[in-house]
């Protein structure tokens, strides 16, 4: 890589790099800021509530990505514009072509990234989201119930006491677990229990060693004691971790014909191209006069394109989603759009050449 270039590129990645540390690290703080609000860690743990806020984050990534290289580039050439750095490289034939092949350059690799991110990170990130937002849920989560004390609820009429936890917080001695139905009450004692990761599919469960089940009626005296070595308890929560296709590989998107897969294979498939579409439309906006103070005007047109694309995007993968557009033309009438708009606005005269009657 040539002098020339490896300037140009450094100008781009500093403002990229101190972005999306910026952007992320807010978006951490708010995700947690959050979680803490909802009292999150009562349910989880706070190990598991951090865990929740990286899985967090690297979902935004993929859309951070994006609008981070988008303001890093009006940045760097903006202040390459101002500082006459762009007009000293014209004055030794450093046509603006070039400009644009550096700006690839970054681009390239950044969009990758942000498919790789999209593709492969995305539902692996939501599928473990999934299960720790259902072990929050589950009524019978022991990380919630610290040992030594007594936890009840009104509700569903279910009293629960731990007499002590290992350091992992899983496995527990001396269970007593306490509900009322109507047509009973079930009183279960175990010496040992551990709670499973919930599976996809199967409800939360609890593994129980060494014990006794009383089951009392209300309408008669067959009242009945069954003694276990192990018992498998499933918790009458009904939040199960069913399909859920944010969480979905991939390959198996490509599989179905469902309006809904559809567009979040598309939605994945189309972040490098969105990534690197976005970096082109944001040359020309950096283009700003060095002695005039055109800045603002420039910002303020800036935003507004992004915004206009951020709501489009939403609006062509909610077509999808709803069978109003097919998998074709699908989400991608958006990119080709912004191939036009990109193509427009870095070669204006190339447009009125074309369309100049001879």
């Amino acid at each position: 890589m040539k002098i020339i270039e490896k300037y140009i590129t450094r100008e781009l990645l500093i403002p990229f790099t101190v972005l999306i540390v910026i952007l992320a690290g807010l978006f951490s703080s708010f995700i947690g800021a959050r979680f803490l609000a909802e009292a999150v860690t009562e349910s989880l743990g706070i190990a598991a509530m951090l865990k929740l806020v990286m899985l967090k984050t690297l979902i935004a990534l993929e859309v951070l990505v994006p609008i981070a290289l988008y303001i890093a580039v009006i940045i760097g050439l903006g202040r390459m514009n101002r500082d006459q750095e762009i007009n000293v490289l014209r004055s030794i034939g450093i046509s603006e072509n070039r400009i644009i092949y550096v700006v690839l350059i970054v681009a390239i690799p950044v969009g990758i990234i942000s498919g790789a991110l999209s593709i492969f990170v995305r539902p692996w990130a939501y599928e473990e989201n999934y299960i720790l937002n259902a072990q929050a849920e589950a009524e019978l989560n022991i990380d919630r119930f610290q040992a030594g004390r007594f936890y009840g609820s009104e509700k569903s009429g279910r009293v629960v006491y731990i007499n002590s936890k290992d350091e992992s917080g899983k496995q527990m001695r001396d269970i007593f677990h306490y509900v009322s139905k109507e047509s009973g009450s079930e009183i279960l004692v175990a010496k040992e229990g551990m709670q499973m990761k919930p599976i996809r599919g199967q409800r939360p469960q609890i593994h129980l060693f060494d014990g006794n089940l009383y089951k009392l009626t209300h309408s008669s005296t067959k009242d009945t004691v069954s003694r276990f070595e192990k018992l498998v308890y499933f918790s009458d929560d009904s939040n199960e971790l069913d399909y859920k296709r944010k969480s979905v590989a991939t390959n198996v998107l490509m599989d179905s014909n469902q309006p809904r897969d559809i567009a979040e294979l598309q939605w994945r498939l189309s972040r490098p191209i969105a990534t690197i579409l976005l970096a082109l439309i944001a040359i020309p906006f950096s283009r700003t006069s060095p002695r005039g103070n055109e800045g603002e005007r420039v910002y303020f047109y800036a935003a507004l394109v992004f915004a206009i694309y951020y709501i489009l995007n939403g609006l062509a993968q909610t077509w999808v989603e709803q069978g109003r557009v097919g998998s074709i033309p699908g989400v991608w009438w958006l990119y080709v759009l912004m191939s036009v708009v990109s193509l427009s606005l870095l070669f204006p005269d190339g447009w009125k050449r074309i369309f100049q009657p001879r």
